[in-house]
């Protein structure tokens, strides 16, 4: 029971990552929006108060603030389109479908029922439990609406798309037939979220409030299992909710009401408020991803032995920079999960005490995504709004703290982490080769670089066992995510012809972490396999 539950998180968490992913270019485009509106910036640079700019500008916030305010219905196409084995596009067409027709379901009973609640002139529809979106006023299910219905219309698309009928019902066979089930269970969606969801609105506030009552220990909490879970692939889970859902807060701007910590920090971004509310400790997750992997990094590197520093700080430093620029840490995080996992428990400890810390400075500086944007956005809203500079502070005794606990663990408990390995007896060549293996780089991978992707494809095909083994491919931001009918017949040696920091097996699941490129190695996969017979 335990396995099958752990399967069902995991598949559920591999497709929220799909949608989310978008949320990195989004970020930056908003980021942008916000620099060219904001007054610090126009006033240092008065070029930018021209009219053009700035309904550039406002258009970029806009446009982005229109995304994260409608998460809902983007989880509601994406998820089914990531769940879908087959016909991806239309998973993601069924689902957009089955979303309408619960909107219209929960508003027409309402109407009927004579419940639909008159907004404020103040708040609106706050406060009231339902919502309008997409112009429909609904019971308020708020992003989970869309996670919820988007992982059934998946699991019905999966056992429905390939039903055939013939004769005059065949207009009603395959992706068509998905559709009449959907808008079936649609209708029951919406019907017992009228009469459910209010009970657990009731909960969800109970659960804010316990996380919020329990004020710096809560953020702890919040901050060390985003890290713990990221082995599992749930951590997803954990800031999810608080990012995009009422959990993390609700604000009204105007006539607009945006709820969840991304959408109300980058709406007070654009206020005369005079620090940011309490909702920005929640995008605190990315502050060790910008300080502490350089202490991480650094650690490793200090820590290696002498003939293999150099090999180590070129395999290193571009992982640190990216956990800095790009917020991605998996690839750090996977050298040394495994080999050290109760290296990998203080370290969720760390994060979750400088999240913890930022809220005991009364630091209120964004935080939530890469360096760039944190720097950027926090000069722009100025010391008073954020108290940046503490924020810096922070980031440098982090990266210390970081320094001398890993150094300090790796050495006393002698971790095999990079460029530590074991390395057998023999000369100065078998060794450099050896550590190469130690480390999930083999010597093959050194022979094939110079061959085309199909070379690496069709050794990545038969490391996995051969195409009749594959069952689905899937990424999420760093890991490639294949299922497979027979993990015994995995040659990790043909595996590691492509590059990749680790890899990870769950039973049949197998997770291979390849970095940003794996949505490129992902496709050169699926092209390849159609290929071959």
């Amino acid at each position: 029971m335990k396995k099958r539950v752990m399967n069902a998180l995991e598949v559920f968490a591999k497709a929220m990552v799909q949608p989310l992913s978008y949320l990195a270019v989004a970020g930056m485009i908003m980021v942008l929006g916000v620099l060219l509106t904001n007054s610090t910036v126009t006033g240092l640079l008065p070029f930018l108060k021209w009219e053009p700019i700035q309904i550039f500008g406002d258009i970029l916030y806009q446009g982005v603030m229109l995304f994260i305010n409608n998460l809902h219905v983007i989880f509601a196409i994406g998820i089914p389109a990531a769940l879908a084995k087959k016909d991806k596009h239309q998973a993601a067409l069924v689902g957009f479908l089955s979303y309408i027709t619960y909107l219209k379901t929960s508003n027409v009973l309402l109407d009927h029922m004579g419940k639909l609640a008159e907004p404020s002139e103040m708040l609106g529809l706050i406060g009231t439990g339902q919502a309008e979106i997409l112009g429909i006023q609904c019971v308020d299910m708020g992003v989970f609406g869309g996670i919820i219905l988007g992982c059934i219309t998946g699991y019905v698309f999966n056992r429905t798309f390939q039903k055939n009928f013939k004769g005059a019902f065949q207009i009603y066979s395959g992706t068509r037939f998905s559709y009449v089930i959907m808008f079936a269970v649609s209708i029951v969606f919406g019907v017992a979220s009228n009469f459910l969801w209010p009970f657990a609105q009731q909960g969800i506030a109970a659960l804010a409030e316990l996380i919020k009552g329990a004020g710096t220990f809560g953020l702890f909490l919040y901050g060390f299992l985003e890290r713990l879970l990221v082995p599992t692939g749930l951590h997803h889970l954990i800031y999810t909710p608080f990012q995009f859902s009422d959990l993390g807060g609700v604000l009204q701007v105007g006539d607009t009401t945006v709820a969840g910590a991304y959408a109300i920090v980058m709406a007070e971004f654009q206020m005369p408020v005079e620090r940011f509310s309490d909702s920005i400790y929640y995008m605190a997750t990315g502050f060790t991803k910008m300080f502490g992997y350089i202490g991480i990094g650094a650690a490793f590197i200090h820590t290696a032995y002498k003939e293999n520093k150099k090999r180590v700080k070129a395999l290193v430093i571009p992982n640190v920079v990216t956990a800095c620029l790009a917020a991605i840490t998996e690839p750090l995080d996977f050298m040394f999960i495994f080999c050290a996992p109760v290296l990998y428990l203080v370290h969720s400890v760390i994060a979750g005490l400088f999240i913890a810390l930022l809220k005991i400075c009364d630091v209120t500086a964004f935080c939530g995504g890469n360096l760039l944007a944190s720097v950027l956005l926090n000069l722009s809203a100025g010391v008073e709004k954020t108290h940046w500079p503490m924020m810096f502070v922070l980031g440098a005794i982090e990266i210390i703290v970081y320094f001398v606990v890993f150094s300090f663990i790796i050495k006393k408990f002698n971790y095999k982490t990079p460029g530590r390995e074991d390395v057998a007896e023999g000369t100065s060549e078998d060794k450099k080769e050896e550590s190469k293996a130690n480390t999930g780089i083999s010597s093959a991978t050194e022979k094939i670089e110079t061959k085309a992707e199909g070379g690496k494809m069709e050794s990545l095909v038969a490391g996995l066992g051969g195409k009749e083994n594959i069952n689905t491919v899937e990424n999420c931001f760093t890991r490639l995510r294949v299922n497979v009918n027979n993990p015994e017949l995995l040659d990790e040696k043909l595996i590691n012809v492509v590059p990749n920091s680790g890899i990870v097996k769950k039973d049949n699941d197998i997770q291979i972490i390849i970095g940003l490129t794996v949505a490129d190695v992902r496709k050169d996969l699926e092209d390849y396999l159609e290929k071959i017979n």
